[in-house]
Protein backbone atom coordinates (compact mmCIF):
# COMPACT_ATOMS: atom_id res chain seq x y z
CA UNK A 1 0.00 0.00 0.00
CA UNK A 2 1.32 3.42 -0.93
CA UNK A 3 2.30 5.66 2.02
CA UNK A 4 -0.31 8.33 1.23
CA UNK A 5 -3.11 5.79 0.98
CA UNK A 6 -2.08 4.01 4.17
CA UNK A 7 -1.70 7.28 6.08
CA UNK A 8 -5.15 8.41 4.91
CA UNK A 9 -6.75 5.15 6.05
CA UNK A 10 -5.04 5.33 9.44
CA UNK A 11 -6.03 8.97 9.86
CA UNK A 12 -9.68 8.13 9.22
CA UNK A 13 -9.59 5.39 11.85
CA UNK A 14 -7.86 7.79 14.23
CA UNK A 15 -10.55 10.41 13.64
CA UNK A 16 -13.26 7.86 14.43
CA UNK A 17 -11.50 6.78 17.64
CA UNK A 18 -11.07 10.39 18.73
CA UNK A 19 -14.78 11.11 18.17
CA UNK A 20 -15.77 8.01 20.13
CA UNK A 21 -13.52 8.90 23.07
CA UNK A 22 -14.82 12.46 23.06
CA UNK A 23 -18.40 11.19 23.23
CA UNK A 24 -17.61 8.81 26.09
CA UNK A 25 -15.92 11.54 28.08
CA UNK A 26 -18.81 13.93 27.52
CA UNK A 27 -21.25 11.29 28.76
CA UNK A 28 -19.11 10.79 31.87
CA UNK A 29 -18.65 14.53 32.37
CA UNK A 30 -14.87 14.14 32.36
CA UNK A 31 -12.30 16.42 30.69
CA UNK A 32 -10.71 14.95 27.58
CA UNK A 33 -7.56 16.91 26.93
CA UNK A 34 -3.90 16.81 27.71
CA UNK A 35 -2.66 18.22 30.98
CA UNK A 36 -1.83 21.91 30.51
CA UNK A 37 1.69 22.93 31.41
CA UNK A 38 0.50 25.98 33.36
CA UNK A 39 -0.67 23.56 36.06
CA UNK A 40 2.99 22.68 36.55
CA UNK A 41 3.76 26.31 37.35
CA UNK A 42 1.32 26.04 40.27
CA UNK A 43 3.64 23.38 41.73
CA UNK A 44 6.21 26.12 42.45
CA UNK A 45 9.15 24.74 40.41
CA UNK A 46 12.44 25.77 41.99
CA UNK A 47 14.70 25.41 38.98
CA UNK A 48 15.37 23.54 35.76
CA UNK A 49 18.20 21.32 34.58
CA UNK A 50 18.82 20.28 30.95
CA UNK A 51 19.40 16.53 30.86
CA UNK A 52 20.27 16.33 27.18
CA UNK A 53 19.05 13.65 24.79
CA UNK A 54 17.23 10.81 26.52
CA UNK A 55 14.99 7.93 25.53
CA UNK A 56 11.70 8.26 27.42
CA UNK A 57 8.49 6.26 27.68
CA UNK A 58 5.78 7.53 25.36
CA UNK A 59 3.09 6.60 27.90
CA UNK A 60 4.57 9.05 30.40
CA UNK A 61 4.14 12.01 28.05
CA UNK A 62 0.89 13.37 29.47
CA UNK A 63 0.76 17.08 28.74
CA UNK A 64 1.75 19.94 26.50
CA UNK A 65 3.07 23.45 26.91
CA UNK A 66 0.74 25.11 24.41
CA UNK A 67 -1.12 22.46 22.38
CA UNK A 68 -3.04 20.69 25.12
CA UNK A 69 -6.42 21.53 23.57
CA UNK A 70 -5.47 20.10 20.15
CA UNK A 71 -5.23 16.52 21.42
CA UNK A 72 -7.25 14.39 23.78
CA UNK A 73 -5.66 12.79 26.83
CA UNK A 74 -4.56 9.82 24.68
CA UNK A 75 -2.84 12.20 22.25
CA UNK A 76 -5.49 11.60 19.59
CA UNK A 77 -5.87 14.64 17.28
CA UNK A 78 -9.02 16.64 18.05
CA UNK A 79 -9.07 19.11 15.13
CA UNK A 80 -8.91 18.71 11.33
CA UNK A 81 -5.70 20.76 11.19
CA UNK A 82 -4.04 18.57 13.83
CA UNK A 83 -5.15 15.40 12.06
CA UNK A 84 -3.82 16.68 8.72
CA UNK A 85 -0.46 17.44 10.30
CA UNK A 86 -0.43 13.95 11.83
CA UNK A 87 -1.14 12.42 8.43
CA UNK A 88 1.75 14.27 6.78
CA UNK A 89 4.14 13.04 9.46
CA UNK A 90 2.85 9.50 9.04
CA UNK A 91 3.58 9.66 5.31
CA UNK A 92 7.14 10.76 6.03
CA UNK A 93 7.54 7.96 8.55
CA UNK A 94 6.24 5.35 6.09
CA UNK A 95 8.68 6.67 3.50
CA UNK A 96 11.53 5.99 5.90
CA UNK A 97 12.25 9.55 6.98
CA UNK A 98 13.77 9.71 10.47
CA UNK A 99 11.89 12.22 12.59
CA UNK A 100 13.90 14.46 14.95
CA UNK A 101 13.74 14.09 18.75
CA UNK A 102 11.01 15.93 20.60
CA UNK A 103 11.60 18.43 23.42
CA UNK A 104 9.96 17.93 26.80
CA UNK A 105 9.87 19.17 30.36
CA UNK A 106 10.17 16.43 32.95
CA UNK A 107 8.14 16.94 36.12
CA UNK A 108 8.54 14.02 38.48
CA UNK A 109 7.56 10.94 36.46
CA UNK A 110 5.57 12.93 33.87
CA UNK A 111 6.60 14.72 30.69
CA UNK A 112 5.14 17.80 29.01
CA UNK A 113 5.82 18.47 25.34
CA UNK A 114 7.62 21.69 24.52
CA UNK A 115 8.08 20.80 20.85
CA UNK A 116 6.89 17.71 18.99
CA UNK A 117 3.26 17.15 19.96
CA UNK A 118 2.39 15.58 16.61
CA UNK A 119 5.38 13.26 16.83
CA UNK A 120 4.15 12.05 20.21
CA UNK A 121 0.66 11.56 18.76
CA UNK A 122 2.20 9.55 15.94
CA UNK A 123 4.18 7.43 18.39
CA UNK A 124 1.07 6.74 20.48
CA UNK A 125 -1.05 5.84 17.46
CA UNK A 126 1.53 3.43 16.04
CA UNK A 127 2.22 1.67 19.34
CA UNK A 128 5.72 3.05 19.78
CA UNK A 129 6.82 2.54 23.40
CA UNK A 130 9.83 4.84 23.53
CA UNK A 131 10.82 8.10 21.89
CA UNK A 132 13.98 10.20 21.84
CA UNK A 133 13.66 13.55 23.55
CA UNK A 134 15.70 16.49 24.71
CA UNK A 135 14.71 16.68 28.37
CA UNK A 136 14.60 19.64 30.73
CA UNK A 137 13.95 18.53 34.31
CA UNK A 138 11.98 20.84 36.60
CA UNK A 139 12.42 20.65 40.37
CA UNK A 140 9.11 20.66 42.21
CA UNK A 141 8.50 20.18 45.95
CA UNK A 142 5.78 17.54 45.52
CA UNK A 143 5.83 14.08 43.92
CA UNK A 144 4.30 13.86 40.44
CA UNK A 145 3.18 10.64 38.75
CA UNK A 146 2.48 10.08 35.07
CA UNK A 147 -0.98 8.83 36.05
CA UNK A 148 -1.93 12.10 37.80
CA UNK A 149 -5.14 13.71 36.60
CA UNK A 150 -5.92 17.40 36.27
CA UNK A 151 -7.51 17.32 39.73
CA UNK A 152 -4.36 15.69 41.11
CA UNK A 153 -2.27 18.52 39.69
CA UNK A 154 -4.56 21.14 41.20
CA UNK A 155 -4.40 19.40 44.58
CA UNK A 156 -0.63 19.16 44.36
CA UNK A 157 -0.48 22.82 43.42
CA UNK A 158 -2.33 23.61 46.64
CA UNK A 159 0.06 21.36 48.54
CA UNK A 160 3.06 23.12 47.00
CA UNK A 161 1.60 26.45 48.10
CA UNK A 162 1.13 25.06 51.62
CA UNK A 163 4.73 23.86 51.73
CA UNK A 164 5.94 27.22 50.51
CA UNK A 165 3.95 29.07 53.18
CA UNK A 166 4.96 26.75 56.03
CA UNK A 167 8.44 25.61 54.95
CA UNK A 168 7.40 22.35 56.60
CA UNK A 169 9.86 20.17 54.70
CA UNK A 170 12.71 22.50 55.56
CA UNK A 171 11.78 22.62 59.24
CA UNK A 172 11.08 18.87 59.48
CA UNK A 173 12.92 17.11 56.62
CA UNK A 174 11.50 13.67 57.51
CA UNK A 175 7.89 14.86 57.47
CA UNK A 176 5.44 12.56 55.70
CA UNK A 177 3.40 13.74 52.74
CA UNK A 178 0.07 15.37 53.57
CA UNK A 179 -2.49 14.48 50.90
CA UNK A 180 -6.13 15.48 50.54
CA UNK A 181 -8.80 14.21 48.17
CA UNK A 182 -10.78 17.46 48.16
CA UNK A 183 -9.75 20.91 46.99
CA UNK A 184 -9.33 23.82 49.39
CA UNK A 185 -8.25 21.83 52.44
CA UNK A 186 -4.67 23.07 52.79
CA UNK A 187 -5.98 26.53 53.65
CA UNK A 188 -7.73 24.92 56.62
CA UNK A 189 -4.38 23.57 57.80
CA UNK A 190 -2.95 27.08 57.61
CA UNK A 191 -5.86 28.21 59.78
CA UNK A 192 -5.04 25.46 62.29
CA UNK A 193 -1.43 26.62 62.47
CA UNK A 194 -2.43 30.26 62.90
CA UNK A 195 -4.87 29.31 65.65
CA UNK A 196 -2.20 27.23 67.35
CA UNK A 197 0.20 30.16 67.12
CA UNK A 198 -2.33 32.52 68.70
CA UNK A 199 -3.26 30.35 71.68
CA UNK A 200 0.30 29.23 72.33
CA UNK A 201 1.24 32.91 72.47
CA UNK A 202 -1.48 33.55 75.05
CA UNK A 203 -0.42 30.55 77.15
CA UNK A 204 3.25 31.49 77.16
CA UNK A 205 2.74 35.26 77.14
CA UNK A 206 5.07 35.80 74.20
CA UNK A 207 4.99 36.18 70.45
CA UNK A 208 5.33 32.81 68.75
CA UNK A 209 7.36 32.79 65.51
CA UNK A 210 5.52 31.27 62.56
CA UNK A 211 8.15 28.57 62.09
CA UNK A 212 7.78 27.49 65.72
CA UNK A 213 4.01 27.37 65.34
CA UNK A 214 4.33 25.17 62.24
CA UNK A 215 6.54 22.64 64.03
CA UNK A 216 4.35 22.73 67.14
CA UNK A 217 1.20 22.14 65.07
CA UNK A 218 2.73 19.19 63.24
CA UNK A 219 4.37 17.53 66.23
CA UNK A 220 1.64 18.11 68.81
CA UNK A 221 -1.58 18.23 66.80
CA UNK A 222 -1.38 16.76 63.32
CA UNK A 223 1.01 13.88 63.97
CA UNK A 224 -0.67 12.60 67.19
CA UNK A 225 -4.08 12.70 65.50
CA UNK A 226 -2.84 10.79 62.46
CA UNK A 227 -1.15 8.24 64.72
CA UNK A 228 -4.46 7.72 66.55
CA UNK A 229 -6.22 7.29 63.20
CA UNK A 230 -3.67 4.61 62.27
CA UNK A 231 -3.94 2.77 65.59
CA UNK A 232 -7.71 2.58 65.24
CA UNK A 233 -7.53 1.57 61.57
CA UNK A 234 -9.98 4.34 60.66
CA UNK A 235 -8.72 4.64 57.11
CA UNK A 236 -10.10 1.18 56.28
CA UNK A 237 -13.56 2.39 57.21
CA UNK A 238 -13.47 5.38 54.88
CA UNK A 239 -12.25 4.00 51.53
CA UNK A 240 -10.92 6.49 49.04
CA UNK A 241 -9.97 8.96 51.75
CA UNK A 242 -6.59 9.92 53.18
CA UNK A 243 -5.19 10.41 56.66
CA UNK A 244 -5.26 14.16 56.12
CA UNK A 245 -8.97 13.99 55.23
CA UNK A 246 -9.66 12.14 58.46
CA UNK A 247 -7.46 14.51 60.44
CA UNK A 248 -9.73 17.42 59.52
CA UNK A 249 -12.88 15.44 60.27
CA UNK A 250 -11.58 14.27 63.64
CA UNK A 251 -10.40 17.77 64.53
CA UNK A 252 -13.81 19.24 63.69
CA UNK A 253 -15.41 16.53 65.82
CA UNK A 254 -12.96 17.22 68.64
CA UNK A 255 -13.94 20.89 68.61
CA UNK A 256 -17.66 20.10 68.81
CA UNK A 257 -17.03 17.59 71.60
CA UNK A 258 -15.16 20.27 73.55
CA UNK A 259 -18.15 22.59 73.14
CA UNK A 260 -20.53 19.83 74.17
CA UNK A 261 -18.57 18.45 77.13
CA UNK A 262 -16.80 21.58 78.27
CA UNK A 263 -13.42 19.84 78.09
CA UNK A 264 -10.96 19.12 75.31
CA UNK A 265 -10.46 15.42 74.59
CA UNK A 266 -7.16 14.15 73.31
CA UNK A 267 -6.66 12.91 69.75
CA UNK A 268 -7.23 9.25 70.67
CA UNK A 269 -10.58 9.84 72.36
CA UNK A 270 -11.69 12.24 69.65
CA UNK A 271 -10.86 9.66 66.97
CA UNK A 272 -12.70 6.92 68.88
CA UNK A 273 -15.73 9.14 69.29
CA UNK A 274 -15.68 10.04 65.60
CA UNK A 275 -15.57 6.35 64.67
CA UNK A 276 -18.48 5.61 67.00
CA UNK A 277 -20.63 8.35 65.47
CA UNK A 278 -19.65 8.30 61.82
CA UNK A 279 -18.04 4.92 61.20
CA UNK A 280 -19.71 1.97 59.42
CA UNK A 281 -23.33 1.38 60.43
CA UNK A 282 -22.63 -2.05 61.90
CA UNK A 283 -20.09 -0.58 64.30
CA UNK A 284 -22.48 2.18 65.29
CA UNK A 285 -25.22 -0.43 65.79
CA UNK A 286 -22.88 -2.55 67.91
CA UNK A 287 -22.02 0.43 70.06
CA UNK A 288 -25.68 1.30 70.51
CA UNK A 289 -26.58 -2.29 71.51
CA UNK A 290 -23.68 -2.46 73.95
CA UNK A 291 -24.79 0.80 75.53
CA UNK A 292 -28.41 -0.39 75.70
CA UNK A 293 -27.49 -3.73 77.30
CA UNK A 294 -24.97 -2.40 79.77
CA UNK A 295 -26.97 0.71 80.49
Amino acid sequence: MRPHVQAQAEAERLEWRAALHELLHRLKGEPNLLLPFHQVLALRPKGEHPLGLRTIEVAKVVGSVDRYEDFDHRFLPKTPHTLERWKRLRVLQLEGVELPPIEVYQVGEAYFVKDGNHRVALARATGQRFIDAYVIALEVPVPVEASDTLKDFILKGEYAHFLEKTRLKELLPQVEEIRFTTLGRYDLLLDHIATRQYFKGLEENREIPWEEAVVDWYENLYKPTVEAIRRLGLLREFPGRTEADLYLWVMDHRYFLAQELGADLGPEEAARSYEARFGPWWKRLGGWLKKAILG
